[in-house]
């Protein structure tokens, strides 16, 4: 990729974990230049007391650069400021009020960049009554109807992996996009508020439509009928997933894919609503039905007749299958991690994920030296302002 589309932007990163430097690893494969300000030491949580060896902290955070400095000190303060006349972005997803009692909030910075996209992530918001409580991942998916969407009704558990903060570092970063085009137009920047709540809405619309349908909060089970969703488990024990919706074609495509022509003359389920509201009936004969031949078999007979279906895959099964592999969705497996690339194409090309994980400090002194000489800068290292990443 000759030119990669966020090129010349600077980024200056706040936080931890994974909502708000999953939004700043999308602009980073973007071509962004990222600063991830880190505490002297242990830096960032997620580094789990291993540096960049940790693989959670590779997946949102490779390509960064670090800049260690203690941010409890004024000289650290000021040497931040420093840097945000040349950035574009700052983000921070600390626990509201901190960046102002650090003196970093938006006015702060501003003041030094009119234009400046100033964004905040928090859990529940800038205000309300439960503005300031500590929010993570599942306190999000349970607080916005997630977890009882994709629970069975009165039988709430635990989902399997961190929807709401993906989703929030996702939506952070459109917003972040969004506002960068809008400062492009202008030439103003503006303040982006987000949170883990509002973030989760983008993936509970459907259900809070169904609940204006239905009068009744959706679980797990609820959208299966009106969608013609079917999991089924074939002979050869591997599930396949099929989704009719209210395609009439598609319906005939999967009766003459069973073999059973009798289904279409059956009174439940002539019509999409008859298969609505029997649905659980036609799931009991199609479990019966794909139980008699091995997926493979099924597969073959499905794409024949042109059925939606796909097959239940583990995230190995995923990786290794040949139309992920031809979409390029992953950076070649290095040092026990595969990185996931953004999920764009541009002029036809993946941008790819650059560079490793920082450790802690490890670009400090590159940093620091574009604003202070070097006299300064050692004088920082001297005090304990500055911390570097010792030599490998």
């Amino acid at each position: 990729m000759q030119r990669k589309p966020l090129a010349g932007i600077r980024v200056l990163e706040f936080g931890g974990y994974i909502s708000g430097p999953y939004a700043t690893s999308f602009l980073c494969s973007l071509g962004a230049d990222v600063i991830k300000i880190e505490r002297p030491g242990p830096g960032e949580d997620f580094r789990r007391g291993v540096d960049a060896a940790s693989l959670y902290f590779r997946q949102y955070n490779s390509g960064k650069r670090s800049l260690a400095v203690d941010l409890k000190r004024p000289e650290g303060i000021e040497l931040v400021k420093a840097l945000v006349p040349s950035s574009d972005v700052v983000l921070e997803n600390l626990r509201p009020g901190k960046m102002d009692a650090l003196g970093l909030g938006r006015p702060h910075l501003t003041a030094l960049r009119p234009d400046l996209v100033y964004t905040s992530v928090t859990g529940f918001g800038s205000g309300g009554s439960m503005f300031g409580r500590p929010a993570y991942d599942m306190i999000g998916q349970a607080f916005g109807g997630l977890v009882s969407t994709l629970s069975n009704r009165d039988e709430a558990q635990l989902t399997g992996t961190c929807l709401a903060d993906l989703v929030t570092g996702l939506s952070t970063a459109t917003g972040i996009l969004a506002a960068l085009v809008g400062r492009g137009a202008t030439g103003e920047g503006m303040a982006v508020e987000t949170s883990i709540t509002e973030a989760v809405s983008t993936l509970t619309i459907d259900a809070v439509t169904q609940f204006f349908d239905t009068a009744t909060a959706p679980t797990r089970q609820s959208r299966h009928p009106q969608a013609q969703n079917f999991c089924l488990k074939t002979a050869s024990d591997e599930f396949l997933v099929l989704h009719l919706s209210s395609s009439q074609k598609f319906w005939e495509s999967l009766v003459a894919a069973v073999g059973r022509p009798e289904l279409l003359r059956d009174a439940r389920f002539t019509t999409y609503g008859d298969r609505m509201e029997h649905y659980f009936d036609l799931a009991r004969i199609l479990d019966g039905e794909f139980m008699l031949r091995p997926a493979d078999e099924w597969e073959k007979l499905l794409i024949d007749h042109d059925v939606p279906f796909a097959p239940v895959l583990s995230v190995e099964g995923y990786r290794a299958h040949p139309q992920v592999q031809w979409l390029d969705i992953f950076e070649p497996e290095r040092d026990g991690l595969a990185l996931t690339r953004v999920p764009w194409r541009f002029e036809g090309e993946r941008p790819g994920r650059p560079g490793s994980a920082p450790r802690v400090g490890e670009d400090t002194l590159e940093v620091a030296g574009e604003v202070y000489d070097d006299d300064r800068i050692q004088s920082l290292l001297d005090a304990g302002v500055l911390f570097i990443a010792p030599a490998r």
